[in-house]
């Protein structure tokens, strides 16, 4: 006896949601109303408050957990610096943080000064390209806490042909970046449902193929190695450049240097914001860190409600009190709750909510300096 097809019948969205879940074995199908994969609910800070302030339209951000991100800059830049203030800043969000080392540089006493907690970090050194990535893919599947990856560096891991072979450059040609376009097809999704985070460190590299460097700008001037893959695959791209010379250094009393100054400017951000630049500078040694508070006050100096006469600024309050100060008074006068309070405020409107209402022209975020 012939058997006889059932007539397929009409399936709501819930009714298909589940039968792709069912056939899966795993939640691929998702309400995006309800809670999903693809919205960022968590950020991890960057310890730069203007940073985070521009990585995402209408909100303070960070580091978008769940995604991959890249830092990436010159050498001495201070990627390293910031990946130990996030590293710090996930931990205390509950986060495990597992730090792969290609340089086997990294410093436990400078860890520490940055506030992470050595006995809830994970090193390893980053033996090749593959050994990281199936590092990442077995810990997704085995650890259920959100985790941290941290990438130090993207640049100077080497394909397992690269350790294998001889020094001769032509036996690995795009070896690391046919590796890297397989491991981001694997890990993004793992990465998002495991709500866990990637950092990459690269290098910028100088871009042999522009002709005129002087008149191009960053994005035309520097490549990261890693291939395309790596720039798909990224939700969040932050390079770190700057003044070049005497100038881009802090000096202490006695006239050694002890940080140096940055700019940040957002290559790539699936958040809105892409383009968007800010700066601040780091400290090294048992001082290391951000000068967060410095740099609120340029973020904030084209508030109408911060003005300047000479030597003089006056910080007027919302019931309209003005506090005048000189600017090396400034970081004193952060340690007070009224007046980091309303510089907090400032911050939000200069920053955030400006830039989110279009409320003054482009150039006002976008426009970069001249390096010396």
């Amino acid at each position: 006896m012939a058997r006889v097809k059932s007539k397929a019948g009409k399936l709501s969205i819930n009714e298909m949601r589940s039968l792709i879940n069912k056939k899966a074995g795993m939640p691929v199908a998702h309400d995006l109303t309800a809670d999903n994969p693809t919205e960022v609910k968590d950020w991890i800070p960057t310890g730069s408050t203007w940073l985070n302030g521009i990585i995402c339209r209408g909100r303070m951000a960070g580091i978008p957990v769940g995604k991959l991100s890249e830092i990436a800059g010159m050498e001495a830049s201070g990627k390293s610096y910031m990946a130990a203030q996030i590293a710090a800043n996930a931990q205390k969000m509950g986060v495990d943080v597992i730090y792969f080392d290609a340089e086997s540089a990294i410093d436990p006493a400078f860890l520490e000064h940055s506030g992470v907690d050595l006995n809830q970090l994970l090193y390893l050194q980053a033996m090749s390209v593959e050994f990281v990535l199936e590092t990442i893919e077995e810990l997704l599947k085995t650890n259920s806490n959100k985790m941290l990856f941290i990438w130090d560096s993207l640049a100077l891991t080497p394909a397992i042909s690269d350790v294998e072979g001889t020094f001769n450059p032509n036996e690995s040609v795009a070896v690391k970046a046919r590796v890297l376009a397989k491991g981001m097809s694997k890990l993004v999704v793992s990465l998002a449902n495991a709500q866990s985070t990637l950092l990459v460190l690269n290098q910028l590299k100088t871009n042999i193929a522009v002709q005129n460097p002087k008149y191009a700008t960053d994005s035309e001037k520097y490549v990261c190695p890693g291939g395309k893959s790596m720039s798909y695959a990224y939700s969040l791209r932050i390079w770190l450049t700057g003044r070049r010379g005497a100038s881009s250094y802090i000096m202490d009393s006695k006239g050694f240097r002890v940080g140096n100054e940055v700019k940040a400017r957002l290559e790539k951000s699936r958040f809105g914001t892409a383009g968007r630049i800010c700066n601040f500078k780091i400290l090294w040694g048992e001082d290391v860190g951000i000068r967060d508070d410095e740099s609120l006050f340029e973020a904030i100096k084209s508030s109408e409600h911060l003005n300047s006469a000479g030597a003089w600024w006056s910080l007027t309050h919302e019931n309209g009190d003005k506090e005048k100060f000189q600017a090396p008074k400034w970081k004193e006068l952060m340690q007070g709750e009224k007046f980091r309070t309303r510089v907090m405020q400032l911050l939000d409107e200069e920053v955030v909510l400006k830039f989110d209402k279009r409320l003054v022209e482009a150039e006002h975020f976008y426009q970069e300096d001249e390096e010396e």
